[in-house]
Parts: structure tokens; sequence; C-alpha cells
């Protein structure tokens, strides 16, 4: 099995009191796949319904943001691949 992957990147290097802090979070795990879900609704009489397809992916990854300094990370998105945070220094 193959160990999650992350990479983080702020905005910038150096921040003073008051600037706005942006983080993006690049996140993957090899193990977790999409799988895809065909229900098709037949009732007694034989009649049935078109294909439906729906994909779920099984067992996502969930990210938490802490911040040994108290400050509060806003998520601003998140697509199950990439995600940004923001927080003001």
């Amino acid at each position: 099995m193959a160990a999650p992957t992350v990479t983080v990147a702020l905005n910038a290097a150096v921040y003073a009191p008051g600037d706005d802090m942006r983080m993006t979070v690049t996140y993957s795990d090899a193990d977790t796949r999409p799988v895809t879900v065909t229900v098709v609704v037949t009732d007694v009489r034989g009649h049935s319904s078109a294909p439906a397809q729906v994909t779920a992916v099984i067992d996502p990854l969930t990210l938490t943001v802490t911040d040994d300094s108290g400050r509060a990370w806003t998520k601003l998105s998140d697509n199950g691949a990439v995600a940004d945070y923001r927080a003001v220094a």
C-alpha cells in the first residue's frame, strides 16, 4: 500500500501582522480510487429504467489544518486534490 502524499505552499515567506496568508495544499492517495455504480430499476412487469450511474470515492482523504500559534485557517476551496486556506498573520 502506498502512503498518502502532500505538499504545502504559502503565498509569502515572511508576513507582517495583519497580512493575508494563503496556503495551498496538494494531496493524493494512490490507494483511493473512484468507484462507478450503475443502477437499473425493474418493476414487477419487467419494465426497466435507463441505467443511472454515480461515481463515489471510497475512503477519501480528510485534511485538518492546525496552527500552533492559535491562528484560525478558513477553507476557501477543496476539490479532493487541491485545497486552499486563508488566515490573517
